[in-house]
């Protein structure tokens, strides 16, 4: 290494009620959808769900679709294997139904891959 810095390594979390650019995609994802009716309201880092003692697991965004529904919508460039426990056991033990939202390439159509887990998969 150079001795140059070069920022905060990839991976590194930031603050808590601070964006990382994924989660920012979503969010302008999230607005669309609010223009388009089908979502009425969301909050980043808007709910901490505790999963067993001392483990505890924050959705990216918790959202209100338009009939009323509430879910829980995390940004994923990878998974951690972690946080796919984490997911997985908050499904089973809550109502809500989780997805996770990976933006694809453009090679892939720059959409995103949406995963679902709880609720009605």
């Amino acid at each position: 290494m150079n001795g140059k810095f070069r920022g905060p390594a990839r991976g590194v979390r930031r603050k808590p009620g601070e964006m990382n650019g994924l989660e920012r995609h979503l969010a302008a994802y999230i607005e669309a959808e609010v223009n388009q009716g089908r979502i009425s309201w969301y909050r980043f880092e808007g709910v901490t769900l505790k999963l067993a003692d001392d483990t505890r697991y924050t959705p990216d965004f918790l959202v209100m679709l338009y009939d009323g529904t509430i879910e829980c919508w995390e940004a994923k460039g990878f998974w951690r294997d972690d946080a796919k426990v984490k997911i997985k056991v908050a499904a089973s033990l809550f109502p809500f139904v989780f997805r996770a939202f990976r933006k694809q390439t453009k090679k892939e159509g720059g959409g995103w891959e949406i995963t679902t887990f709880g609720g009605h998969e």
